[in-house]
């Protein structure tokens, strides 16, 4: 079964950091496609950014220099390093995985919050 746990989230002041992790098992992690996504109250999901171990890594624009995503294949994790954060970044943030397609379609899918399997999120409070 495709597990994915994330973990790291909490409440932070603008402009202050956190770093995101999502745990994975029940597939090899290996060419998957890994993406972050969050979704705030009364919008819709958002991919934030994804990654395979050939392409990528794709970011949503709002975040590009701000947030880096990362993995670690030994210890089946992906990370998403997040600095500068603002209050518009708040929300749940979800890791979810795809398998293994051509790159230009992961990207489309990332955009719109589409792949296929999803942990229980992890939420992101941004507040003075």
């Amino acid at each position: 079964q495709v597990q994915l746990v994330e973990s790291g989230g909490g409440l932070v002041q603008p402009g202050g950091s956190l770093r995101l992790s999502c745990e994975v098992s029940g597939f090899t992690l290996d060419n998957y496609n890994i993406g972050w996504f969050r979704q705030a109250p009364g919008k819709e999901r958002e991919g934030v950014s994804c990654i395979n171990t050939r392409d990528g890594p794709y970011y949503t624009p709002s975040v590009k220099g701000r947030f880096t995503i990362s993995r670690d294949n030994a210890k089946n994790t992906v990370s998403l390093q997040m600095n500068s954060l603002k209050p518009e970044d708040a929300a749940v943030y979800y890791c979810s995985a795809e398998p293994p397609r051509d790159w230009a379609a992961v990207q489309a899918m990332c955009v719109l919050g589409d792949f296929g399997s999803w942990g229980q999120g992890t939420q992101v409070t941004v507040s003075s």
